[in-house]
């Protein structure tokens, strides 16, 4: 079975450059405070943050995964383009990878759009569940969400 592709578009009203600070340079700190009964902590196995770098997550008990490890592929910070490739963890056992494309825009209403392209690159010979994956992609827009709430509730933060 060959890569799986999800390309998705998404909108905020919270302004770009906010979501990018909050979801991407901030990401290791803020989201063990936000949710702390999912991410027990987010630490930097190798890198200065730029691209090259590997993040390790550590998730709580009983959330299934214990830890991912991801690598930043790239990082712009002017375009906001965020790039990054899961390379280990638990639940990984029918995937090679899974890479990121991220890219925040500033939309004309102060908000802003959003797309992701996630790639889902199977072992051989697996063929891989699309409904698993729908799952997957459901609990991490829940983190989405919750740093989208987090930030409309606390407009000074990351200002």
């Amino acid at each position: 079975m060959g890569v799986i592709t999800f390309t998705e578009e998404f909108t905020s009203p919270v302004p770009a450059g906010r979501l990018f600070k909050a979801f991407v340079l901030d990401f290791d700190n803020l989201l063990p405070k936000l949710m702390p009964q999912a991410f027990k902590s987010i630490e930097t196995i190798k890198g200065d943050g730029g691209p090259g770098t590997i993040k390790k997550l550590n998730f709580t008990e009983g959330d299934g995964a214990k830890y991912l490890k991801h690598r930043i592929d790239a990082l712009d910070k002017e375009k906001m383009i965020y790039n990054y490739t899961l390379i280990e963890g638990d639940g990984m056992d029918k995937v090679e990878s899974v890479s990121y494309e991220i890219k925040y825009e500033a939309s004309p209403d102060g908000g802003c759009k959003g797309t992701s392209v996630n790639k889902y690159y199977p072992k051989p010979g697996v063929k891989l569940d699309e409904e698993k994956i729908k799952e997957a992609k459901a609990k991490a827009m829940g983190v989405y969400k919750a740093v989208e709430a987090y930030l409309l509730t606390n407009p000074d933060v990351y200002a």
